[in-house]
């Protein structure tokens, strides 16, 4: 009895216990997150490459957005381009700012926006020199037709003689006598104008 325990105690357990597996899966094919290798800027790859080969989107299986592997915009729909020349009757996750959903941001998102300053590419600006010109032109030309044909007044406004220049005290008005208190209290009007003359001299 002692040797069947002691064989049964050195045969490996797992041989009676379970079945081995016609095919085993490798724990790295299990895996759905990036691999672990390392990618540095050393003297072999240059610093350039390998900020393109981080910023390159991986996989769906590889990287479910658990390593903060940003990607490139520059290759995904997130181009440098403004929101204002996008399709606005796209059928877009955000209306408004014409961007579907998760879709990274540019580096120059605060210019590239729909709220950012719009770009008028409606006309370039040596055709809308020539726009102007013509309506310069037009209205000028319609003002000189316009100045042809305008009806004469019927009337003709009333004139006086030397326009009241004296009645209402022009410059060849006779001027009233001044002392040092003022007006001379013996003055009166005369003719519509002030005069010296004293009533001792009438």
């Amino acid at each position: 009895m002692a040797s069947v325990r002691s064989v049964s105690r050195l045969a490996p357990r797992a041989q009676f216990l379970r079945p081995t597996p016609t095919c085993r899966i490798l724990p790295v094919a299990q895996r759905s997150y990036a691999s672990a290798r390392r990618r540095p800027a050393t003297d072999d790859q240059s610093a350039q490459d390998a900020e393109q080969s981080q910023e390159d989107m991986t996989t769906v299986t590889e990287d479910p957005n658990l390593n903060g592997n940003y990607p490139d915009p520059s290759l995904t729909s997130a181009l440098p381009i403004k929101r204002q020349f996008r399709d606005p009757y796209g059928d877009w996750w955000d209306k408004q700012e014409r961007r579907n959903y998760g879709e990274p941001l540019h580096e120059d998102n605060d210019i590239l926006g729909i709220f950012s300053p719009h770009e008028y590419t409606h006309v370039t600006p040596a055709w809308g020199l020539v726009q102007i010109g013509c309506f310069v032109a037009a209205f000028c030309s319609l003002c000189l037709v316009v100045r042809q044909i305008y009806p004469d007044r019927v009337s003709a406004p009333r004139t006086f003689p030397d326009g009241l220049e004296k009645e209402l005290g022009g410059p060849l008005a006779p001027r009233a006598a001044m002392t040092d208190a003022g007006f001379d209290d013996a003055s009166y009007v005369e003719g519509g104008s002030r005069s010296s003359k004293t009533d001792t001299a009438m």
